[in-house]
């Protein structure tokens, strides 16, 4: 950082000079000191975009992996196939970013080869860093091929991102859980249905509910249902802390609110939109096929800018 505020400093220097030099009489040299100052004004520019991440502490959290939950919301079949379009937009994504790869936790189909739920893991320096911003319902608008008419439809899918919590976070009594054991259902690997392997966990205190089968055996689904669990009740902790901190902010975006529609994904018009920061991308299919970083990066940009102005305006 401070070496960045020494560039910022010399160019606003050598800036200063060229401006100087604009309305000289010299016609060519006046010129170049105009070029000059278009040359240095977008270098600054960038420069002082680059320093505000920066002056935010770093949040420990954005180094971790990141759980994923994916589910089918309002709109049947085919908030199961967006479902579906969501999770392969991440996986080219996260394909596409070097050193990341998914670790696959539960897997539940829906019809016509969409997905009901689907919960992975993404394993990379900044996994949660990067992923924390898709948290919300998504919404997508576009005729369905069901539809023999013709007309748009309208439906949703919500996504849940969850920084993997480790033991030291999150303390977990063994009294306050509920854990029941049932047979598994549907596609598996030999024996899958003939023993009660799935395994099903409630938190007492709040409610929240694990189910995990798709593991061959009940120690192994245990496991998986426990991680996450402790990410599901660190996200929980994080949110109430988060909503709090929201009210003196003008925008959805780290609120931590799940149920709040954050993004349109309109197919007719090729067009998405992100309704947090008001961002539109006319270019619907390169973004449901993975190119989602100009997005993800005018979020941190904004969620950075809000975390600047409301320690200002406390100070």
């Amino acid at each position: 950082m401070t070496e960045l505020s020494r560039r910022i400093e010399k160019y606003e220097h050598e800036l200063a000079q060229a401006r100087e030099l604009v309305s000289i009489d010299d016609a060519d040299m006046a010129a170049e000191a105009e070029s000059e100052v278009e040359r240095l004004s977008a270098a600054l520019e960038q420069m002082e975009l680059d320093l505000k991440p920066l002056l935010v502490p770093h949040d420990p959290l954005d180094d971790r992996p990141a759980i994923i939950e994916i589910r089918a919301g309002t709109g049947g079949d085919e908030a199961a196939l967006f479902a579906a379009d969501l999770y392969r937009m991440y996986t080219r994504f996260i394909e596409r970013h070097g050193g990341w790869r998914i670790e696959m936790i539960s897997h539940s189909d829906g019809t016509l080869g969409g997905i009901k739920e689907v919960v992975f893991k993404v394993l990379g320096d900044g996994a949660f860093g990067a992923m924390r911003w898709e948290s919300g319902v998504h919404r997508v608008q576009r005729v369905p091929a069901t539809e023999a008419a013709g007309r748009i439809h309208t439906s949703a899918a919500t996504v849940a991102v969850l920084p993997e919590a480790e033991e030291v976070d999150v303390s977990i009594d063994e009294k306050d859980l509920r854990v029941d054991v049932y047979r598994a259902s549907g596609p598996g690997g030999q024996g899958v249905n003939t023993t009660d392997s799935a395994v099903r966990i409630t938190h007492i205190p709040t409610g929240i509910v694990v189910s995990q089968q798709d593991q061959r055996s009940q120690i192994q689904n245990k496991a998986k249902a426990m991680e996450v669990l402790r990410s599901r009740i660190l996200d929980h902790r994080l949110s109430q802390i988060q909503s709090d901190r929201a009210r003196m902010r003008k925008t959805q975006v780290g609120t931590g609110d799940r149920s709040a529609k954050i993004r349109t994904y309109n197919f007719p018009q090729s067009r998405v939109t992100d309704h947090r920061i008001n961002l539109t991308m006319h270019d619907v299919s390169r973004v449901i096929d993975g190119d989602i970083a100009k997005l993800i990066d005018a979020l941190r940009v904004a969620d950075t800018e809000e975390k600047l102005s409301s320690d200002s305006s406390v100070a």
